[in-house]
């Protein structure tokens, strides 16, 4: 999208990157990594915006999990204020920072977060790890919710399921409400915050230099999130017939199975020393009251309004997916 609007794009890369369709596409690549100040700040040079969508969203090992999504950010938007001339700044975080809402309640950003995972946690941790320096650096945190869209391989596994198995498996016998968001909404967000989103302001009298004092609790962060909640159940509902199987089971998982799931999942990644999908940390989100987040100040703030429904992007996801043979 940037490339598209004639600006000269930077990618920080690792060296096991899959680049092939950044070089393509005319992006300059730049590998560098965290632990290499003097190879960061030159890779920083001249730049305007930093977008920062490194993360880690699984690992067997929480320490890892804080490494990559809170301290390296933290380095990041240190040498982000060691600049000459300090870029903008839009981080990218996750609805799992702010925690749940309680059930048949949807959280806005002015809400206290309260992660309930590791991975939610080392978020938060990514968060308040930029504050410091938002004197320095101008700061804007986008929230998304569950990105799908093209080349997305995580819904995709469910897709496949419905489609191949006929079988469609949720955690828990009521799930809880999920917020969705097509990745080509989620760039217009990031793009709009950039250009003109609200920004933190460093701690002024908090004793843990960890809370924006900005005027306004929640200022400077948005949810990135559709209007429409569908359990993850309710996504197997939706999904079924566009996958042309009107009759997929659709099979619900009681809590105590779940967690024994999940117990396999955490052990075959603990021996492996790869996190599986379906863990301890994840199976925390699965079964919480409500994962609602409001869109109200995207929409009031950076005057986005998804231009189509989300039953129509998840139409236009299958139908990529069936014309690039994934399905």
């Amino acid at each position: 999208s940037l490339l598209a609007r004639g600006q000269v794009v930077r990618c920080l890369a690792r060296p096991s990157s899959n680049v092939k369709l950044l070089r393509e596409w005319g992006a300059e690549i730049v590998t560098a990594a965290f632990d290499q100040p003097a190879a960061l700040a030159a890779a920083l040079d001249g730049i305007e915006t930093v977008y920062h969508l490194a993360g880690l969203t699984k690992s067997p090992r929480a320490d890892e999990m804080y490494r990559v999504n809170r301290d390296a950010t933290r380095v990041l938007a240190a040498a982000c204020a060691g600049q000459s001339r300090p870029p903008r700044l839009v981080l990218v975080s996750s609805v799992a920072a702010a925690g749940p809402a309680p059930r048949g309640q949807i959280r806005t950003e002015a809400d206290p977060p309260a992660p309930v995972s590791i991975y939610g946690r080392s978020k938060l941790g990514g968060e308040q790890a930029v504050i410091p320096f938002g004197d320095r650096v101008p700061t804007t945190i986008v929230r998304p919710g569950i990105v799908f869209g093209p080349r997305d391989t995580a819904l995709f596994k469910a897709f496949k399921a419905i489609k191949l198995a006929r079988l469609h498996a949720a955690p828990g016998w009521s799930p809880p409400p999920l917020s969705y968001i097509h990745v080509s909404d989620t760039v217009e967000i990031l793009l709009r915050a950039a250009e003109r989103g609200a920004t933190l302001s460093p701690s002024g009298g908090a004793p843990s230099g960890d809370t924006p004092s900005n005027g306004a609790p929640g200022k400077g962060i948005y949810f990135a999130a559709a209007p429409e909640y569908p359990t993850y159940a309710e996504l197997g509902r939706i999904v079924r017939p566009m996958l042309r199987r009107p009759f997929a089971l659709m099979l619900p998982l009681p809590g105590p199975f779940a967690w024994c799931v999940a117990g396999i999942g955490e052990l075959r990644g603990r021996i492996s020393g790869r996190a599986d999908d379906i863990n301890f940390d994840k199976m925390r989100e699965a079964l919480v009251s409500s994962w609602a987040c409001s869109g109200e100040a995207a929409r009031r703030e950076l005057d986005f309004v998804p231009p189509l429904p989300l039953a129509e992007r998840l139409r236009e996801t299958i139908e990529w997916y069936r014309r690039e043979g994934w399905l």
